[in-house]
């Protein structure tokens, strides 16, 4: 996960680059409202700091009150509507990339798992995998998971 990354929306209108600085492995969120949202058994997301982002194209967001109380905002392509990051008042410069979104996103597997209480029972995941019941609440504990504390 070294370098520069960059990726985009679905129908190319939106596009960015993520400069190399702060950001965190990628993770698989297995909770219900990344299902919800997805349409999908899970979701990809990598904490990356908000101000090493350059983006293009016309975005739209939406907005929505995590279980936790966090204020979430959901940033996607104004005409795919395909969703490309989001931010919570909970972690202040920070935002979660869609790793799908990525251009090599195939190249990034997943370093943990989280809220695997709520996953789907079809999902088999490795033996060796880093798994959460559900998820860091705090800034510390997700530095925790990554290994930097």
């Amino acid at each position: 996960m070294k370098g520069e990354l960059s990726g985009g929306c679905l129908c190319g209108a939106v596009r960015y680059r993520l400069r190399e600085g702060f950001r965190m492995n990628p993770y698989a969120c297995h909770c219900t409202d990344c299902q919800s949202r997805t349409g999908s058994a899970f979701s990809e997301h990598m904490l990356f700091l908000q101000s090493d982002m350059e983006i293009t194209g016309e975005l739209d967001a939406g907005e929505y009150d995590q279980p936790s109380g966090a204020h979430s905002r959901i940033y996607g392509c104004a005409q795919c509507k395909a969703r490309i990051y989001a931010v919570n008042d909970a972690r202040e410069g920070m935002a979660s990339l869609r790793c799908g979104t990525l251009d090599n996103g195939a190249e990034l597997a997943p370093a943990a798992h989280v809220w695997v209480k709520s996953k789907q029972p079809w999902i088999g995941l490795p033996a060796d995998a880093v798994t959460m019941d559900e998820q860091p609440r705090t800034n510390k504990d997700w530095m925790k998971l990554e290994g930097i504390v």
